[in-house]
């Protein structure tokens, strides 16, 4: 038996940092939303109990450092899971790129075994579970938009923006979230609105979220990677409506309302950076 499942990217519309804990971790706030640019999870059941993972993209890990795995690992030892699944990932979405790639794999892994084991599960459950394998991995259970606080795992749905074009420019660099986490100077943050964005989004106001986009990581990435910066500037100046740095980093997406517009902005992007992508929202979430 074969299932397939979608596991799509996620841009952040703010990005807050609030302090940082007793435990290393960062307490934040930030919105987030699904895009079309996915992953695709291919899982093979198997009688022999054991997890074999494979990737499109050698650089990719195929062990237990792949989220994927771990959530294969995961379910099985908490459901006593006596049989295997092979794990196969077509790769669309950029590797440490700020779009939750790996956590996106990891959350279609659950909801896919989820089917495949006939476990039965809830979102709520396969989102608790999720917390446990990465910060970013309960939100993609769920898809769509919603506020995440804690340290990103605690996942508050909220109402879809309005329908918009999303183009995403990731430069040839990867950037570690820990490092930028780790510059960060909480005491000298200018916070966004979260509140405003909030409203924006309940009220389908395109424009007043474009004016709310805000991410307290930008200046520390853009500081370690002027190139970051420079594909924002020239987003903004091909004509994005608002233009922002998704995660740590490194890729900038820009959000765009007319059609007509878009592609000026892909092919201006095109030019001088080779993974860009012209993608829509996904507004809902997964039942």
């Amino acid at each position: 038996m074969k299932i397939s499942v979608k596991a799509p990217a996620k841009i952040n519309l703010t990005l807050d940092v609030l302090r940082k804990r007793e435990d290393g971790y960062h307490e934040v706030e930030m919105i987030m939303t699904t895009v079309d640019l996915a992953d695709r999870i291919d899982l093979i059941h198997l009688e022999e109990d054991q997890i074999i993972v494979d990737v499109s993209e050698g650089y990719v890990p195929n062990d237990e450092r792949n989220l994927a795995y771990q959530a294969a690992k995961i379910l099985k030892e908490r459901y006593n899971i006596q049989k295997g699944v092979s794990i196969y990932i077509t790769k669309n979405i950029p590797v440490a790129a700020g779009l939750a790639g790996g956590s996106s794999d990891a959350a279609a892994t659950l909801r896919g075994l989820n089917e495949l084991w006939q476990l039965n599960l809830s979102l709520d459950e396969l989102a608790e579970l999720g917390k446990e394998i990465g910060s970013d991995v309960a939100f993609c259970v769920y898809g769509g938009t919603a506020l995440a606080t804690g340290r990103g795992e605690i996942v508050k749905r909220i109402s879809s923006p309005p329908p918009f074009w999303v183009v995403l420019a990731k430069p040839p660099i990867g950037v570690s979230t820990a490092e930028v986490y780790g510059k960060l100077k909480v005491d000298q943050i200018i916070h966004p609105d979260t509140k405003a964005m909030l409203k924006a989004i309940d009220e389908k106001d395109f424009t007043g979220i474009c004016s709310q986009l805000h991410n307290v990581l930008e200046d520390v990435t853009f500081k370690a990677y002027p190139e970051v910066k420079h594909i924002k500037a020239q987003m903004q100046r091909f004509g994005a409506d608002g233009v922002l740095m998704s995660g740590s980093g490194p890729t900038v997406f820009g959000l765009v309302q007319k059609e007509s517009r878009l592609n000026r902005i892909y092919n201006g992007l095109r030019g001088f950076c080779s993974n860009v992508y012209a993608v829509r929202l996904i507004s809902q979430q997964h039942s």
